[in-house]
């Protein structure tokens, strides 16, 4: 069963910033456990530049649904599902890629989600990287993202989070069953 989130939120008025919110709500930061949430950091490698022989990479990221902020693929926890496993779903579901997935987080960011009903709640999302074999031009969640394949550098300027930032600026694929070996 679908259901539309477009008129469903609780209050009236437009989508106040979350900084706003926590402003006039501190206590809801430091309130709860965060909760957790899974990210897929997808990549693919391109043909070398011509200064080096060496293959690029591109990194893939997706805007909201509804603020249409660039992020990364995340979601929530799934029943019988590894954490690596629902990185895996969420970059399908959102962005209709698939590939081979790293079982070990690469790393992690924290920000705070704006829920349904309003309410604001601090997450910690752990990010498995996912070298990208096969993407699909139909998926769950067609139409409702923009995806764009870019630089580290690139994605890290158009995320808002800092520590996803950090992370994108720093990333170098771990090797694994995909890697590609320099030639020679």
């Amino acid at each position: 069963m679908k259901s539309s989130k477009k008129g469903t939120k609780s209050r009236a008025g437009p989508s106040r910033p979350l900084l706003k919110q926590l402003a006039g709500r501190p206590e809801k930061l430091f309130s709860g456990a965060f909760r957790q949430q899974y990210g897929a950091l997808c990549f693919r490698y391109t043909d070398p530049g011509a200064e080096t022989d060496r293959p690029e990479i591109e990194v893939l990221v997706v805007t909201t649904r509804d603020s249409r902020r660039w992020i990364i693929p995340k979601g929530w926890p799934m029943k019988k599902k590894k954490p690596h496993e629902a990185a895996a779903i969420e970059a399908w579901e959102e962005a209709g890629v698939r590939g081979t997935v790293s079982k070990q987080a690469v790393g992690c960011y924290t920000y705070l989600k704006e829920l349904d009903d309003g309410d604001v709640v601090p997450c910690i999302v752990d990010i498995f990287q996912i070298e990208v074999a096969h993407t699909q031009e139909q998926f769950r969640e067609v139409g409702q993202r923009v995806l764009d394949w870019v630089s580290p550098d690139e994605a890290a300027r158009r995320v808002r989070e800092l520590e996803l930032k950090s992370l994108l600026v720093d990333f170098r694929p771990r090797l694994g069953k995909g890697r590609r070996k320099k030639k020679g």
